[in-house]
Protein backbone atom coordinates (compact mmCIF):
# COMPACT_ATOMS: atom_id res chain seq x y z
CA UNK A 1 0.00 0.00 0.00
CA UNK A 2 1.19 3.64 -0.66
CA UNK A 3 1.37 5.84 1.71
CA UNK A 4 1.61 9.99 1.21
CA UNK A 5 2.97 12.39 3.02
CA UNK A 6 3.35 16.21 3.94
CA UNK A 7 6.20 18.61 4.73
CA UNK A 8 5.63 21.93 3.75
CA UNK A 9 6.30 25.49 5.67
CA UNK A 10 3.33 28.03 5.64
CA UNK A 11 3.01 31.68 7.36
CA UNK A 12 1.49 31.99 10.86
CA UNK A 13 -2.22 33.24 9.20
CA UNK A 14 -2.01 30.20 6.66
CA UNK A 15 -0.35 30.98 3.11
CA UNK A 16 2.13 28.88 1.76
CA UNK A 17 3.03 31.47 -1.11
CA UNK A 18 2.41 34.80 -2.37
CA UNK A 19 -0.46 35.07 -4.64
CA UNK A 20 2.38 35.42 -7.28
CA UNK A 21 4.22 32.52 -6.16
CA UNK A 22 7.14 33.80 -4.49
CA UNK A 23 8.15 32.48 -1.49
CA UNK A 24 11.10 35.08 -0.45
CA UNK A 25 9.20 35.29 2.73
CA UNK A 26 10.02 31.72 3.59
CA UNK A 27 13.84 31.38 2.52
CA UNK A 28 14.93 34.91 3.85
CA UNK A 29 13.97 33.14 7.17
CA UNK A 30 15.64 29.71 6.70
CA UNK A 31 18.36 29.42 9.12
CA UNK A 32 20.95 26.75 7.79
CA UNK A 33 22.47 26.05 11.06
CA UNK A 34 18.77 24.72 11.94
CA UNK A 35 17.97 21.03 11.04
CA UNK A 36 14.26 20.64 10.25
CA UNK A 37 14.01 17.47 9.73
CA UNK A 38 13.66 17.76 5.95
CA UNK A 39 16.69 15.12 5.09
CA UNK A 40 14.99 12.72 7.19
CA UNK A 41 11.59 13.07 6.21
CA UNK A 42 12.90 12.42 2.68
CA UNK A 43 14.82 9.97 3.34
CA UNK A 44 12.34 6.94 3.01
CA UNK A 45 10.48 8.58 0.15
CA UNK A 46 10.42 6.95 -3.44
CA UNK A 47 8.61 9.81 -5.18
CA UNK A 48 7.65 12.85 -4.91
CA UNK A 49 4.26 14.32 -6.11
CA UNK A 50 3.78 18.06 -6.74
CA UNK A 51 1.63 20.83 -8.82
CA UNK A 52 2.59 22.75 -11.64
CA UNK A 53 2.94 26.01 -9.26
CA UNK A 54 5.16 23.89 -7.31
CA UNK A 55 7.38 22.35 -10.21
CA UNK A 56 7.43 26.31 -11.77
CA UNK A 57 8.75 27.49 -9.10
CA UNK A 58 11.48 24.46 -8.65
CA UNK A 59 12.74 25.10 -12.42
CA UNK A 60 13.79 28.62 -10.75
CA UNK A 61 16.02 27.01 -8.61
CA UNK A 62 19.75 26.74 -9.04
CA UNK A 63 19.78 23.38 -9.68
CA UNK A 64 17.51 20.80 -9.68
CA UNK A 65 17.43 19.46 -5.88
CA UNK A 66 15.56 16.16 -5.72
CA UNK A 67 17.57 12.50 -6.12
CA UNK A 68 14.19 10.96 -6.72
CA UNK A 69 11.63 10.66 -9.52
CA UNK A 70 9.26 13.13 -9.52
CA UNK A 71 5.18 12.84 -10.98
CA UNK A 72 3.77 16.87 -11.81
CA UNK A 73 -0.07 16.65 -11.78
CA UNK A 74 -1.16 19.28 -13.81
CA UNK A 75 -3.60 19.30 -16.60
CA UNK A 76 -1.38 22.20 -18.77
CA UNK A 77 1.63 20.19 -19.00
CA UNK A 78 0.09 16.47 -18.99
CA UNK A 79 0.90 16.95 -23.66
CA UNK A 80 4.05 18.66 -23.09
CA UNK A 81 7.20 17.46 -23.21
CA UNK A 82 9.60 17.51 -20.35
CA UNK A 83 12.63 19.06 -20.35
CA UNK A 84 15.75 17.90 -21.90
CA UNK A 85 17.75 18.02 -18.81
CA UNK A 86 14.53 16.68 -16.54
CA UNK A 87 14.35 13.66 -18.41
CA UNK A 88 13.93 10.56 -16.64
CA UNK A 89 13.34 12.53 -13.75
CA UNK A 90 10.23 14.32 -14.45
CA UNK A 91 6.66 12.85 -15.24
CA UNK A 92 3.62 14.90 -16.31
CA UNK A 93 0.24 13.48 -15.49
CA UNK A 94 -3.72 14.54 -15.00
CA UNK A 95 -4.96 11.57 -13.64
CA UNK A 96 -6.94 11.77 -10.21
CA UNK A 97 -5.14 11.16 -6.64
CA UNK A 98 -6.48 7.44 -6.30
CA UNK A 99 -4.91 7.10 -10.36
CA UNK A 100 -1.80 8.13 -9.27
CA UNK A 101 -1.58 5.99 -6.32
CA UNK A 102 -2.60 2.84 -8.25
CA UNK A 103 0.23 4.17 -10.73
CA UNK A 104 3.02 4.68 -8.69
CA UNK A 105 2.00 1.10 -6.72
CA UNK A 106 2.37 -1.19 -9.72
CA UNK A 107 5.60 0.70 -9.97
CA UNK A 108 6.54 -0.64 -6.15
CA UNK A 109 6.05 2.52 -4.21
CA UNK A 110 5.70 2.53 -0.85
CA UNK A 111 5.62 6.16 0.59
CA UNK A 112 5.80 9.31 -1.62
CA UNK A 113 6.05 13.22 -0.44
CA UNK A 114 3.06 15.57 -1.43
CA UNK A 115 3.67 18.85 -1.96
CA UNK A 116 1.82 21.63 -3.46
CA UNK A 117 -1.05 23.71 -2.43
CA UNK A 118 -3.71 22.52 -4.60
CA UNK A 119 -2.06 19.12 -4.40
CA UNK A 120 -2.33 18.39 -0.97
CA UNK A 121 -5.58 19.50 -0.75
CA UNK A 122 -6.39 17.07 -3.45
CA UNK A 123 -4.98 14.36 -1.70
CA UNK A 124 -6.72 15.28 1.63
CA UNK A 125 -10.19 15.39 -0.28
CA UNK A 126 -9.38 11.97 -1.21
CA UNK A 127 -8.68 11.06 2.33
CA UNK A 128 -5.22 9.70 1.31
CA UNK A 129 -3.05 11.48 3.07
CA UNK A 130 -1.13 9.89 6.15
CA UNK A 131 0.62 12.18 8.01
CA UNK A 132 1.28 16.02 8.03
CA UNK A 133 4.60 17.68 8.67
CA UNK A 134 3.82 21.67 8.55
CA UNK A 135 6.67 24.48 9.80
CA UNK A 136 4.86 27.74 10.34
CA UNK A 137 7.06 30.96 9.70
CA UNK A 138 6.40 33.72 12.43
CA UNK A 139 5.26 36.36 9.31
CA UNK A 140 1.97 37.45 8.43
CA UNK A 141 1.44 37.73 4.80
CA UNK A 142 -2.11 38.88 4.44
CA UNK A 143 -2.84 37.06 1.71
CA UNK A 144 -1.94 34.44 -1.20
CA UNK A 145 -1.99 30.63 -1.76
CA UNK A 146 -3.27 28.70 1.39
CA UNK A 147 -2.21 25.53 2.25
CA UNK A 148 -6.15 24.30 2.92
CA UNK A 149 -9.06 24.74 0.94
CA UNK A 150 -12.55 24.28 1.84
CA UNK A 151 -13.44 21.17 2.39
CA UNK A 152 -16.98 19.25 2.69
CA UNK A 153 -16.34 17.97 6.41
CA UNK A 154 -13.81 18.34 9.07
CA UNK A 155 -10.39 16.76 8.85
CA UNK A 156 -9.61 14.84 12.07
CA UNK A 157 -5.54 15.02 13.29
CA UNK A 158 -3.33 14.00 16.04
CA UNK A 159 -0.79 16.08 17.01
CA UNK A 160 2.01 13.06 16.87
CA UNK A 161 5.09 15.87 17.87
CA UNK A 162 5.86 19.57 18.00
CA UNK A 163 9.02 21.69 18.40
CA UNK A 164 9.97 25.12 17.89
CA UNK A 165 13.49 26.28 16.45
CA UNK A 166 15.54 29.41 17.69
CA UNK A 167 15.12 30.81 14.57
CA UNK A 168 11.23 31.20 15.61
CA UNK A 169 9.90 28.58 13.53
CA UNK A 170 7.66 26.24 15.15
CA UNK A 171 7.00 22.25 13.45
CA UNK A 172 3.96 20.27 13.80
CA UNK A 173 3.52 17.04 12.82
CA UNK A 174 0.01 15.35 12.42
CA UNK A 175 -1.30 11.95 11.87
CA UNK A 176 -5.09 12.42 10.03
CA UNK A 177 -7.24 9.99 11.77
CA UNK A 178 -9.41 7.61 9.89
Amino acid sequence: MVTTHVFIAVSLDGYIARQDGDIEWLLQRDDPTEDHGYVAFIADKDWIVMGRGSYEKVLTFDEWPYDRPVLVLSRQLTDTPVPEKLKGKVQFSCRTPGEVLADLAAQNARRVYIDGGQVIQSFLREGLVADIVITTVPVLLGSGKPLFGSLTGDIDLTLLSSRSFPSGLVQSHYKLRS
